[in-house]
């Protein structure tokens, strides 16, 4: 491990420009993927009764190989009555998504892929060196093995930088949690075709293209460890303590306000009232399953479609699967505010239906296409207020979510700066956070949810 990881890290943060390829050559490396891999993706008629069927014995949809995932239906009950139903994913294994890093010619850098996914809107995004569910890695589909797959089983060989448990979506997975992990390996690395190496400075600056650095990328990237103490140089020591953003990042986590979120947190999580239950997608009253759709009666954020999928360059290049469509676009957004000198963001506990273990910390505001005016808070209406004007952004891009089984979803990540006396006080279960404690909350695993992870990502001087 480097002595001094986190000025390393720093360093490779202000580097734009690249020591090992430029930005110019990987933007035409992204746009060659794009036009030499053949990608097709085809919607399709369910057949109920294929490969992927409706089982009857437990009213799950799954594949004959019964891996992957399966569909299930899921509702939420209070007082016996139901609040709410939707299908769910159930994925009953934690994949693998991990980055390696390395010091070339003084500059660390980071292996990242250019990787197609079938539900990606614009086909290549970029990718952590290796995306990979348990099926994938074991070879379920009868492909081949994912390419660096040995450093992440072989990790103890190597610098552990991260290794963390985090949750996906709750609002489309059931308990659905991947393994996030960065290495730091010092001997040379073969570099196939579909990978390249870059600073953390360049990703940064792609992370500002809507739909080009994927959600599995910024989840990653979000559990980098900060630490003041591993910083010798005293002139970038200088200049992290003038910096704002820098400061606030390696600021000390505020022990106090950590104990406070999950003192909520574990309340929230213990007197819980709402029941849950899975059951026959069939049996889930408010929605109807034909051949082209399993969709809701009523508007609701997505449905499920069945796709023919065709992509070169994978481990299996044709197969057929179900996919969540998204219906419309929602707004993940952070208040950001100066306080005290160090960047504070407004956050939440949030409770969504497949969270693993029921709530976790999320943004200020997960509006929903769904969402209407009598649906939202006070917070929420003033976050959309202001949106709706472009006031105080420091931030915003459209990003993808995981084209692996949502098919063109994508969502605005914005983050916008307010005094906290126009927020006012705030109900239970808000807190401002400086940027190091959500960072040292993060470390935490089943904690901190992807939405609020993918907006840490992000953040940019």
């Amino acid at each position: 491990m480097i002595k001094n990881f986190t000025q390393e890290l720093i360093r490779s943060w202000e580097d734009r420009k690249g020591n090992v390829n430029s930005m110019a050559a990987i933007e035409e490396w992204i746009a060659d993927a794009n036009k030499q891999i053949k990608v097709n993706v085809e919607k399709i008629d369910f057949s109920y009764s294929g490969f992927w069927h409706y089982d009857e014995s437990d009213g799950y949809i799954r594949n004959d190989n019964d891996s992957f995932f399966q569909i299930a239906g899921y509702q939420e009950i209070e007082d016996d009555q139901i609040i709410e139903e939707q299908p769910i994913i159930i994925q009953d294994e934690i994949g693998y998504l991990g980055i390696i890093v390395r010091m070339i010619d003084g500059t660390l850098n980071f292996l990242m892929q250019a990787k197609i996914e079938p539900g990606n809107v614009n086909t290549v995004q970029l990718s952590p060196t290796l995306q990979a569910t348990k099926s994938n890695f074991t070879r379920r589909h009868g492909g081949k093995q994912p390419q660096y797959l040995d450093y992440f089983v072989n990790s103890t060989r190597y610098g552990l930088v991260a290794d963390q448990l985090e949750s996906e979506q709750s609002s489309r997975f059931y308990k659905k949690r991947n393994r996030n992990v960065i290495l730091l390996v010092e001997e040379d690395i073969p570099v196939a075709e579909t990978h390249r190496w870059m600073t953390l400075g360049q990703i940064k600056e792609l992370m500002k293209q809507d739909n080009l650095v994927n959600m599995d990328t910024r989840t990653v990237l979000s559990c980098l460890p900060f630490d003041i103490s591993e910083i010798e140089d005293a002139a970038l020591l200088a200049k992290v303590q003038s910096d704002p953003l820098l400061g606030s990042i390696l600021a000390k986590p505020d022990d106090k306000a950590i104990r406070a979120v999950f003192n909520v947190l574990n309340d929230h999580r213990m007197y819980r009232r709402e029941k849950s239950r899975l059951l026959p997608v069939k049996s889930l009253k408010g929605w109807k399953m034909t051949k082209q759709e399993i969709v809701c009666r009523t508007p609701y954020d997505f449905k499920v479609i069945y796709c023919r999928i065709e992509i070169e360059n994978r481990e299996i290049r044709y197969w057929e699967q179900p996919m969540i469509e998204s219906i419309g676009e929602a707004v993940f957004g952070l208040f950001a505010a100066m306080i005290d000198g160090t960047w504070h963001y407004l956050v939440q506990i949030r409770h969504e239906m497949g969270c693993f273990d029921s709530a976790e910390l999320g943004p200020t505001v997960q509006i929903s296409p769904k969402d209407t005016h009598r649906d939202m808070n006070d917070i929420d209406l003033l976050f959309m207020k202001r949106w709706d004007k472009k006031q105080g952004v420091r931030q915003a891009v459209l990003l993808s979510e995981e084209g692996g089984r949502f098919y063109h979803e994508q969502n605005h990540n914005v983050i916008l700066e307010i005094s906290p006396k126009e927020v006012g006080p705030l109900p239970t279960g808000y807190f401002w956070l400086d940027h190091a404690t959500i960072c040292a909350l993060i470390s935490h695993n089943n904690c901190v949810n992807i939405q609020l992870r993918n907006l840490i990502a992000i953040i940019d001087g």
